[in-house]
């Protein structure tokens, strides 16, 4: 009996240990090949929600490292989201401001490196449990793109839905 309780107790501890942990923070950067982002190499983030992820509200960024060579004082990027269960993703343009209007990057920098986390949305709802899938497409008139280093998503939990 005693022998049955504890093998019990151990697999419902075992079982618990192996469910997935519930989101606080999801963050990925990836590096563009050769400092030289194109128009075909478009980087995308999966990120994996639970049922019960789905009650809080995120903020969303993308997170851009540049070196100070790069050209332009900010990047027009194409932002896929692909939900739970479509097959074809929803498609937003938007502009990644990387400089103020004297020039001045708006990152931190060290050395000759800056970095950028831009909040593309804040207080994002998440309705679905399931794999959110996000891909970053630079849409600039420049190809490839020079001197961006790394492309990133970082989500955040912004506190809970009303």
């Amino acid at each position: 009996m005693n022998k049955l309780f504890l093998a019990t107790a151990g697999l419902l501890l075992l079982a618990a240990a192996c469910k997935p942990p519930k989101m606080d923070v999801y963050e990925k950067n990836l590096e563009i090949p050769g400092h030289d982002w194109t128009y075909d190499y478009k980087p995308s983030f999966e990120v994996t929600l639970q049922p019960e992820d789905t009650v809080f509200l995120y903020n969303i960024c993308v997170n851009v490292r540049h070196t100070d060579a790069y050209p332009y004082s900010n990047i027009w990027v194409l932002v896929g989201t692909r939900y739970p269960g479509d097959s074809i993703p929803k498609e937003q343009r938007v502009e990644l401001p990387l400089a103020d209007v004297s020039g001045k990057w708006s990152g931190t920098g060290l050395d000759d490196i800056y970095e950028h986390r831009i909040f593309i949305q804040q207080k994002a709802i998440f309705n679905k449990p399931g794999t959110y899938k996000f891909t970053f497409e630079q849409n600039m008139r420049q190809n490839p793109l020079p001197h961006v280093m790394n492309i990133g998503l970082r989500i955040e939990k912004a506190g809970k839905r009303p």
